[in-house]
């Protein structure tokens, strides 16, 4: 269940009525600035998304057909990730181009779209969906059909043992066989399929002494080599001279005409066969088969697809799918193993197909119902009914030594009425860099506080935790309270003194990392959690420090802008809160990209700040010179910024260094008798120190764009003007020349995010693997926004009806949810 959005104004769509939801569903307003982001003339072009804006288009469009569920006759738009289609056209550009630079482009695009497509095809997954009872949890040898060594052997690895595991596991892309193209008409850059006859075949030098194995397959237009290393003798008894034999795979051009490299082959017998599964058809090709292990798994799929699918349950309520016009799952499966002849290929490719989107749709509706059922669990528990009077409110922010913004204030009223409630807050308080998230905290804390219950903040670093642990003590120590500083370092024995100090509740408000979830950690009237980063934590560390109080209020706050379809599918359970404003007198930071031959120009602005009295970060991504990665590191970066700043104080830091080290390096920055920090990514997250004003990344193509907006943010904390110079290799791939394009045009987090979300998907971003929430295996966040919106509308609505999921039409929900989550819902609850 997705986040209820509060307080983001000036954020709303620009896309108005036409652009909205169908009646009676939830819009959630895109967490995007208005500021456009220019895009580069070496980055790739975002395509067009498709659904929200055409919703409603036809006032007699059916509603399914309306939100884009039902579109078999529509042409596919560009996917909303920006990788194109398989047959998407190539512009070449003016005539006036030169031939030259027109086939450079051509070979670039190509390359780009061959990555993009092995992208899209290794991201299939086995569905988490096959039932766990019924005649689809038979085992495989239960079907008669004998299946041989080498695919059993297949099967056992992916763990594939029952019969609904076949029919779950989805092909990964497909070829189209309808019509076999001749050897001519291959396409280098693109997969083909084409059948000839073996001239010749046998082992080959290669190079550096190896063995490879090529053979030479023919027809009446041309000849293809068949190239294999590291080949088995066995290979050569598959390649018979003479032999008619099918070809698939990846063509390319060498300088000796085209090959493909390890191409899957097939006998040719069946060619002509009306009834084959291999030819004469859109033909699956499924994720992690090798060669001939692809024809014997197709055979199994459509043997237990004609016997097993239609003994599959539907667990939709028949109204939904109506009225959605979803395709019913057993069809849905049999179109997506072995589609017609009048299937969309493009379509299918991009996983987009009407069936797909049935498939999509199940896992984010089942995501967003066990989100909805867990939300509505916590709230039903007993939490703290916080006093939030007027008088105590008053003292909380007077104990600040600033007034707070207008998106602070907003957010801090959110927060009181949620602590004013008996039930326990869970809400998660979104901001971007120095957007003044700690602040709403130490209110939040203030009303505990005064309460009389304990307040835990955790953060993911020890620097962090420190720099928290100074601001809480400089704003709560004049009211009398008690803060201490829970860390991994020190002697035991003060680490037992703090440990005891806060189960006696002698400690009110205790700052530490991981160490404050440790077993032998307790509380003594724990009444407000504060989790900072929340990304940065895994699920069970979160879940732990929940557990150590009578179900404590819990604020999260995360300073890393995350997307509106990524926080309803990982925060579905908490409220949200976004701080929209930065405080007064911060000036924009000025953010450039120079390739490696123009440091110098980076070291004359640095030695311009610091002739102002200003300091500069200079972040390395390694800590020492590595033998398997040319980069810069920092232990010599330090060495070379000595001597291109003779004047200055140039200091070291980083996550191999003592704790007592890291503190004595960072107040020696803060107390300005430094002048240059070195470091590496420790200073990425909270690190304050006003005065400095330059910000220099180095190998800047390594960093992902959220960790460059975060170290972008450790400057421009001041009234001083601020620069991040961003330095990155000339070498580097499209994809990170895109990432600093992004940066170098947009300053807001939530354009970044957005973008990052494109650029690397929803599975790296924030990991969220460790996040406790079934996996996706078609469902796309970067691109299904508009399934994900009605998935979270629909769950609401059947729990409106049926809050404890008893009516007998639910009943397949129920089971369905419970296999998918696998018993994660408890422990999902925290986000």
């Amino acid at each position: 269940m997705g986040p209820v959005v509060r307080g983001s104004s000036g954020r709303a769509s620009a896309d108005g009525g036409q652009g909205g939801p169908p009646p009676g569903y939830v819009q959630i307003p895109p967490w995007k600035s208005n500021e456009p982001v220019p895009t580069s003339a070496r980055a790739k072009t975002s395509a067009p998304r498709t659904g929200g804006a055409e919703m409603g288009s036809s006032p007699r469009a059916s509603y399914g057909a309306q939100v884009g569920l039902a579109r078999p006759g529509t042409p596919l738009a560009p996917r909303a990730d920006g990788r194109p289609g398989r047959q998407t056209s190539i512009d070449t550009g003016p005539a006036s181009t030169s031939p030259a630079k027109a086939r450079k482009e051509k070979e670039q695009r190509k390359k780009k779209r061959a990555v993009a497509a092995e992208a899209s095809r290794s991201e299939a997954k086995l569905l988490s969906i096959a039932p766990r009872s019924g005649p689809l949890s038979s085992p495989l040898k239960t079907l008669g059909k004998r299946l041989g060594p080498r695919l059993i052997s297949a099967l056992d690895k992916k763990g594939l043992r029952r019969m609904g595991d076949i029919l779950f596991l989805l092909p990964r892309c497909y070829e189209d066989r309808r019509r076999l193209l001749t050897i001519a008409e291959l396409e280098p850059g693109a997969r083909g399929v084409t059948v000839g006859i073996v001239k010749v075949a046998d082992f080959v030098p290669g190079k550096q002494g190896r063995r490879m194995f090529r053979a030479v397959v023919g027809d009446r237009s041309g000849s293809i080599a068949a190239t294999y290393f590291n080949a088995g003798p066995w290979l050569k008894s598959r390649f018979t001279v003479g032999k008619r034999i099918v070809l698939s795979g990846e063509v390319r051009a060498t300088m000796s005409g085209r090959e493909m490299a390890h191409p899957e082959i097939e006998p040719a017998e069946d060619l002509d066969s009306a009834g084959s599964v291999h030819f004469n058809r859109i033909v699956p090709v499924y994720p992690g088969f090798e060669r001939g292990e692809q024809r014997s798994f197709r055979e199994l799929a459509s043997r237990v697809g004609e016997q097993y699918a239609h003994e599959l349950e539907d667990p939709l309520p028949p109204e939904l799918r109506r009225r959605l016009e979803l395709m019913p799952l057993p069809e849905a499966l049999r179109f997506i193993h072995f589609p017609p002849d009048s299937a969309d290929l493009e379509a299918l490719d991009v996983h987009q197909s009407p069936a797909h989107r049935r498939l999509a749709f199940d896992e984010l509706f089942f995501l967003q119902l066990g989100m909805a059922l867990k939300r509505q669990g916590v709230k039903a528990e007993p939490g703290i009914a916080f006093d939030v009077s007027p008088t105590r409110m008053d003292k909380a922010r007077a104990a600040l030594p600033f007034q707070l913004t207008g998106a602070q204030a907003r957010v801090v009223e959110e927060l009181a009425r949620d602590m004013a409630r008996e039930e326990p807050m869970n809400r998660l308080v979104q901001g971007d860099v120095g957007s003044g998230k700690t602040a709403v905290a130490m209110v939040a804390a203030m009303v505990a506080l005064q309460a009389g219950y304990q307040v835990a903040v955790m953060a993911p670093t020890e620097i962090l935790a420190e720099q928290h642990e100074r601001n809480f003590r400089k704003v709560l120590g004049p009211l009398g309270f008690q803060v201490g500083l829970v860390s991994a370092s020190g002697t035991a024995k003060a680490k037992r003194q703090v440990r005891d100090a806060v189960a006696r509740g002698d400690i009110h408000l205790a700052v530490g990392t991981h160490a404050l979830i440790q077993q032998d950690m307790s509380f003594d009237k724990l009444g407000l959690v504060v989790i900072d980063e929340q990304h940065r934590f895994g699920v069970l560390q979160r879940h732990s420090l929940m557990s150590k109080g009578p179900k404590p209020d819990v604020l999260v706050m995360t300073a890393t802008p995350i997307p509106r379809t990524l926080a309803m599918t990982l925060y579905g359970d908490l409220d949200l809160s976004i701080i929209d404003q930065l405080p007064p007198g911060r000036t924009p930071i000025n953010t450039r990209v120079f390739n490696d031959k123009q440091r110098a120009r980076v070291y004359e602005s640095i030695a311009s700040e610091l002739a102002k009295g200003h300091q500069a970060y200079v972040v390395y991504p390694l800590v020492e010179e590595s033998e398997k990665l040319d980069l810069e590191d920092a232990t010599r970066g330090v060495e070379k910024l000595r001597a291109a700043f003779p004047q200055a104080k140039v200091g070291l830091l980083h996550g191999r260094m003592k704790a007592e080290e890291k503190d004595a390096v960072m107040e020696d920055f803060r107390e300005k008798r430094l002048d240059v920090l070195v470091c590496t990514t420790v200073v990425e997250v909270g690190v304050d120190v006003p005065n400095a004003s330059v910000m220099v990344v180095e190998a800047a193509e390594r960093f992902g764009l959220s960790q460059l907006h975060q170290l972008r943010g450790r400057v421009g904390r001041g009234a001083a003007a601020s620069y991040c110079y961003l330095v990155a290799s000339s070498a580097r791939s499209w994809e990170s020349t895109e990432r600093l394009s992004v940066m170098e045009a947009s300053s807001d987090g939530f354009v970044i995010a957005e973008k990052d979300l494109e650029i690397r998907g929803p599975g790296e971003f924030l990991g969220t693997r460790q996040s406790g929430l079934p996996e996706l295996a078609v469902a796309n966040l970067a691109r299904d926004g508009d399934l994900l919106s009605m998935a979270q509308a629909e769950a609401r609505r059947i729990l409106a009806r049926d809050p404890d999921m008893k009516s007998p039409e639910h009943q397949g929900l129920v089971k369905a949810l419970e296999e998918r989550w696998e018993g994660r819902l408890a422990l999902a609850r925290v986000g």
